[in-house]
């Protein structure tokens, strides 16, 4: 399994309920795509990301086909138009 975790800090704060919503749809879309969460950040400090996206996937392949699916490609427009900064973590849950 892989853990596909996404955070980004956002222009403006508001623009992340938009988003929240539009990711959390993905959830039963995607084959492979196993859990989807995000999360808004409620401290609003100088080192917080604003949003969080925490994902499971089946495997790397699954991975892959997330990020090329079309419900996927269609909301990259808006995140990267809302987005300051964003980073990334992939890794793999051993047995």
């Amino acid at each position: 399994m892989i853990k596909h975790i996404v955070m980004w800090k956002l222009r403006d704060a508001a623009a992340a309920e938009l988003i929240k919503n539009r990711l959390e749809a993905l959830a039963g879309v995607i084959p492979g795509l196993l859990h989807i969460e995000v999360g808004i950040d409620f401290s609003h400090s100088e080192q917080s990301a604003d949003l969080v996206l925490i994902t499971e996937l089946a495997n790397r392949e699954a991975l892959e086909a997330y990020q090329q699916h079309p419900e996927h490609q269609a909301i990259v427009p808006l995140v990267k138009a809302a987005a300051l900064s964003r980073s990334v973590v992939d890794y793999e849950l051993l047995p």
